[in-house]
């Protein structure tokens, strides 16, 4: 639907909820204030109105009642973050248009935006892919973490804290049916199990037929099929410690994830090696020409399994003016995946994966003021260590040569050509770190932070090749190996820095807070292990090997505000940051593959401004309104990868500065709001509620070079909910997710042999259901 009358729907659900709550009886009552939402972004509880940083919290509740329950539909609420993910190995977490940009996930490094669970971080942004059990609520911190988290991120954190384990008996349970053959069951159950002893168990089961049909098989592909559990226990034999011990287990088994043909772009290669020709030689054509058919016609198994899990314990000592906290943490992260790899009906690439097996261990210790001083701090260090084995697999098939190098060459050359790869790499991350907050004045604290991390990291590549057509020819010979050649080396790297923080905050009134913050951020480098380009002579280049550390400094200033008695909360922040050499996935096209591997840009450079408001426009209606503008260049990227378009030109890079990053939308807007209404139903009373919550994102482009046939064009989704609370037991609403049934992309490749075929994921449809909770 066109976004003119996306608007204006929406606009028409703003007008007619004041309506409705102008026709209320006139005795209702109901909050007139917004609730206060707590955080522990500075490693104790706050008010999120009092913290000195831009923050987004999305609290359990409201995460329930809109039926998200995952982080990239989450992301709604906070339109810094942007999530976008062509399978769940590679998932992209932005935050002010840095982090990693979206490309196939490398080994050889940890994402720019940090991941934590309970205090425990996740090196793989996979796990923001799983099911969110039992949530007390998400905080999206942006800009760099380090001086107060275990793990040092340069572009952000997200930071989800599960509900603990009460002492009174708790249980909750919720079920939804919807179209798509969609079901999801959650249950959760609390309470004593002893004195002194607490316990938690949580379960949640989602199923979903997929969006998208194979031509091929007549199957339904794309669908959901996620577990996840949790079990937690709580010592606590009196007021001076606690011991949460957690176990965790999330399982996806997807028949995904299928893409779907969305064009041809014009490149510089000769007529005949274009992909208009080449299907055509072939006797090949596309399902459908128009994307939102959601027709594919891939003749190759694909699969996105995974699991992933692991065990925690966190300890606490009240030392009473601070509290001692240690948190030990070991997890694990199986990935088997399988892709057809050229996306559609030709045997070009018949199979791409890699799989992984990942162990992580960490440990944090810290000690933190009780908040109650003149002078408040926490201090802590952390070690933290990461093993990772992948094995690669892609193999080329009947129409590879015909399609990825000459018609004119045997069928039989590349047909079978199997290159492998065994890929092994070790980090250890070592670190301690400080912040202390002065309160200067009455109404002035200033907050400094230090941090010093070491880290080291230990890799292997090796990738060999075999199959084929059998030859002794040398023109040959050349061909099978310009298309995959044996590589081997290994590295080490090892670095070591400082980073920190400055933060002056003003407290100009009791309802309005004003800071301003600089802080340095810092990630270390890493090792490229997806393979590396040829050079001239056609031999790996080994100086693209090691990829060096990444350095942030940002700036920012903002203001936080509470008006008009409490029924408005209105935020504002503007940022300035600049990130010299940039660690960046790289997608080069120039040659006869698709190539991704990691290197550094010299400088780039985000910058914007961010809006939050809140407002109970009336007892019983409320509304808010988030906004972000974020400006994300390269500014010094001389030798860039070129453009598809480019694609057989004479020109082997191209200048990206002044170009705008991948992965980025310049403007982002979440708005909604809610109105309820009070009824009685026989002895008991409830509200009667509607609501809805809308997203528009603009457009961004999907591959480093910006490409013009690789953007995604800008969208909007509107969801839409209606229902009835009884007391704080039960809640019953029938929803409609994407209501307007918006067509958009979420990203754009470039099918293997770059010869101007694009294949895109695509956002989901509309779809309706029905939710039923109950709570004790």
């Amino acid at each position: 639907m066109p976004m003119k009358a996306i608007l204006i729907g929406t606009s028409a659900l703003l007008v007619a909820l004041p309506a409705a709550a102008q026709e209320r009886p006139a005795e209702s009552t109901g909050a007139d204030q917004i609730d206060e939402l707590v955080v522990t972004a500075r490693r104790r509880e706050e008010r999120a109105q009092d913290v000195p940083i831009a923050l987004s919290v999305i609290g359990g509740e409201r995460l329930e009642r809109s039926g998200f329950y995952n982080i990239a539909q989450a992301a709604q609420f906070a339109p810094s973050l942007q999530v976008i993910s062509t399978n769940p190995r590679n998932t992209t977490l932005n935050i002010r248009g840095l982090g990693n940009n979206p490309a196939l996930a490398n080994d050889g490094l940890e994402p720019g935006v940090g991941f934590y669970v309970d205090q425990v971080y996740f090196s793989r942004a996979a796990a923001a892919t799983f099911d969110l059990l039992d949530v007390e609520r998400v905080e999206v911190l942006r800009g760099p973490q380090g001086t107060l988290f275990g793990k040092n991120t340069t572009a952000g954190a997200i930071s989800v804290t599960t509900r603990a384990p009460t002492f009174d008996f708790e249980a909750r349970g919720e079920g939804t049916v919807g179209d798509h053959g969609f079901f999801q069951g959650k249950a959760s159950v609390s309470g004593a199990l002893a004195p002194g002893l607490a316990g938690r168990a949580a379960i949640s089961a989602t199923r979903r037929h997929g969006f998208e049909r194979n031509v091929l098989t007549g199957a339904d592909v794309n669908d959901q099929n996620n577990l996840a559990l949790r079990g937690q226990a709580l010592i606590k034999p009196g007021d001076g410690w606690s011991l949460r011990l957690s176990g965790d287990y999330n399982r996806q088994e997807l028949d995904c994830c299928y893409v779907v043909f969305a064009g041809v772009a014009p490149t510089l290669r000769p007529p005949a090696a274009r992909f208009p020709a080449l299907a055509a030689g072939l006797g090949y054509a596309p399902p459908s020409q128009d994307p939102f058919d959601r027709l594919t016609d891939a003749n190759s198994p694909v699969q996105a399994n995974q699991e992933i899990g692991g065990v925690s314990a966190i300890g606490e000592i009240d030392l009473g003016r601070a509290t001692l906290t240690a948190v030990a943490a070991w997890r694990e992260w199986r990935w088997r995946p399988a892709n057809d790899g050229d996306f559609s009906g030709l045997t070009v690439l018949t199979r791409a994966e890699n799989a992984n097996d990942q162990d992580q261990q960490s440990f944090e210790l810290r000690i933190a003021s009780n908040g109650a001083e003149r002078l408040d701090y926490v201090l802590g260090v952390y070690a933290y260590r990461t093993e990772i084995q992948s094995n690669a697999a892609a193999q080329f098939g009947s129409n590879a040569t015909h399609f990825l190098v000459s018609p004119a060459l045997p069928a039989a050359l590349l047909d079978g050509y199997l290159q492998e790869v065994d890929a092994h790499a070790v980090t250890r991350s070592y670190a301690a770190f400080g912040q202390a907050t002065w309160q200067v004045a009455e109404r002035l604290k200033l907050t400094t932070g230090l941090r010093y991390t070491y880290e080291d990291k230990d890799a292997r590549y090796e990738q060999t090749v075999s199959g084929g057509l059998a030859t002794t020819v040398p023109a040959l010979l050349a061909v099978k190996l310009a298309t995959a050649r044996p590589q081997r080396y290994q590295d080490e790297v090892s670095d070591g820095n400082f980073s920190g923080l400055l933060n002056l905050a003003y407290q100009a009134s009791d309802k309005v807070l004003v800071y301003g913050n600089a802080s340095r951020g810092y990630k270390s480098g890493g090792v490229n292990l997806s393979g590396l380009p040829n050079d001239a002579a056609g031999l790996p280049r080994l100086d693209l090997a090691e990829v060096d550390p990444e350095r942030v400094t940002a700036f920012e200033l903002g203001f936080k505000s509470e008006l008009l008695d409490g029924r408005l909360t209105a935020n504002l922040a503007v940022f300035h940051t600049v990130t010299r050499d940039y660690q960046a996935n790289v997608v080069d096209t120039s040659g006869g593959t698709v190539l991704r591997y990691l290197d550094n840009i010299e400088k780039v450079r985000s910058q914007g401004a961010e809006l939050d408001l809140r407002i109970a426009l009336a007892p019983r209606l409320n509304g808010y309104l988030s906004v972000a503008w974020t400006d994300a260049e390269y500014v010094d990227y001389p030798n860039g990868p070129c453009p598809l378009e480019l694609t057989g030109g004479p020109t082997p890079s191209c200048d990206l500065s002044g170009r705008p990053l991948p992965g980025v939308s310049r403007w982002a807007v979440t708005w909604g709001g809610e109105w309820t209404r009070p009824v009685t139903l026989g002895a008991r009373s409830g509200d009667v509620y509607a609501a809805f919550d809308a997203a528009y994102r603009s457009r961004y482009f999907s591959d480093a070079a910006d490409s013009r046939y690789m953007a995604v064009g800008d969208y909007a989704v509107v969801n839409a909910r209606l229902g009835l609370r009884i007391g704080a037991t039960w809640d019953v609403f029938v929803f409609a997710k994407n209501l307007f049934d918006e067509h958009y992309l979420t990203a754009v490749a470039a099918q293997v042999g770059n010869a101007g075929a694009l294949y895109a994921n695509l956002g989901d449809p509309r779809t309706i259901g029905l939710t039923v909770r109950v709570r004790r």
